[in-house]
């Protein structure tokens, strides 16, 4: 089990993040970014579950510029919550800054691979592009501005994207747009629908969210240690 403790980015702005330390010996570091949701429940398993793996795992709160404390769940509700926060009172460069002062702190833990969900997805593969100072590796799943990223560059570490063939969110041309400009990317499309990962959401699906973890932890292996 981790605890949450303070980061400081470049600008000076101070942030929560969710801090988990491997018990045995370290293989590296890994950022998990959040989905609109916050860092909550389900994202502090997450970076418990990489610590057991060997890493030591960071989750910063990207919303706290905005708003401190969020931590939504997955009713109607707080899902227009998140999009509010997530669409209108997020600066996409801060939020990035705020990743990079995540990634700086992993690095505590050796060579620094990033993870992220839904929002986070799209700020993992914007991480690709933009931080090979910070980061080695890299596993978007399902980032729904990840094809708008195409046109800015290219990934400059390996990568990993996941997307789920029944995300109403995500077109499939969207998914054969970032194919396609990233051939170095390896893409994965499971019969599954958006959220597929989390095991707190009703589109929870056990067999593909077991088959992407086990693709981003041999990627981490390989890259991170």
């Amino acid at each position: 089990m981790g605890a949450f403790t303070t980061l400081t980015s470049a600008d000076g702005f101070t942030l929560a993040a969710y801090r988990a330390e491997p018990e045995g010996p370290v293989r590296g570091g890994v950022v998990v970014i959040q989905e609109i949701f916050g860092v909550n429940s389900h994202i502090r398993s997450v970076a418990d579950r990489y610590a057991a793996a060997g890493y030591l795992a960071i989750a910063p709160a990207l919303f706290d510029r905005a708003e401190r404390n969020v931590e939504l769940g997955y009713e109607a509700e707080d899902l227009a919550a998140g999009i509010a926060i997530a669409s209108g009172k997020i600066d996409f460069s801060l939020a990035m800054a705020d990743t990079v002062a995540a990634g700086k702190v992993a690095a505590e833990g050796g060579r620094v691979g990033i993870v992220g969900y839904c929002f986070g997805g799209t700020v993992a593969a914007a991480a690709a592009v933009n931080c090979a100072d910070t980061f080695a590796a890299s596993a978007s799943y399902y980032g729904g501005g990840t094809a708008g990223l195409v046109g800015t560059g290219v990934p400059a570490m390996p990568i990993i994207a996941h997307y789920g063939a029944l995300d109403a969110y995500i077109p499939r041309s969207d998914v054969d747009k970032v194919r396609s400009a990233w051939s170095e990317a390896e893409v994965h499309v499971y019969d599954a629908d958006h959220g597929f990962h989390c095991d707190q959401r009703a589109s929870f699906s056990a067999i593909p969210a077991a088959m992407a973890q086990a693709r981003t932890f041999r990627l981490f292996a390989k890259h991170l240690g």
